[in-house]
């Protein structure tokens, strides 16, 4: 029988995930953006360095959320589960995307919405 390491898991799951990583960060700038674009003039004024700091520090928590992923994707691959996991561990990916844009919509709408 042909036992899983730790390793390979791990390996698989930088594989997959790292480059669904990408899809991830473009999807959620192309959120804020689109925000900012609909709430322009006045998310014009709402331009700082304060807002730009926020944006980064928002960027770093979502990417450190994208590896929650890491933990179900490990776990998964030990368990009896592994065959369908692999056909479907894309709904995570999408799940996830959803969940985060909406976050980040809800946190766009409030920066730029208060623009003086």
């Amino acid at each position: 029988m042909n036992e899983m390491t730790i390793r390979d898991a791990l390996t698989d799951a930088i594989r997959y995930w790292e480059l669904r990583r990408i899809a991830y960060n473009v999807i959620l700038v192309a959120v804020v953006a689109v925000v900012f674009v609909l709430q322009w003039p006045e998310s014009r004024s709402s331009l700082s360095a304060d807002v730009a700091q926020t944006l980064f520090l928002l960027a770093v928590m979502a990417n450190v959320a994208y590896c929650a992923a890491y933990v179900v994707d490990v776990v998964a691959q030990y368990s009896g589960f592994v065959a369908a996991w692999k056909r479907y561990r894309w709904v995570l990916f999408v799940v996830g995307v959803v969940f985060a844009s909406i976050i980040a919509r809800f946190f766009a709408a409030g920066m730029f919405s208060h623009a003086a």
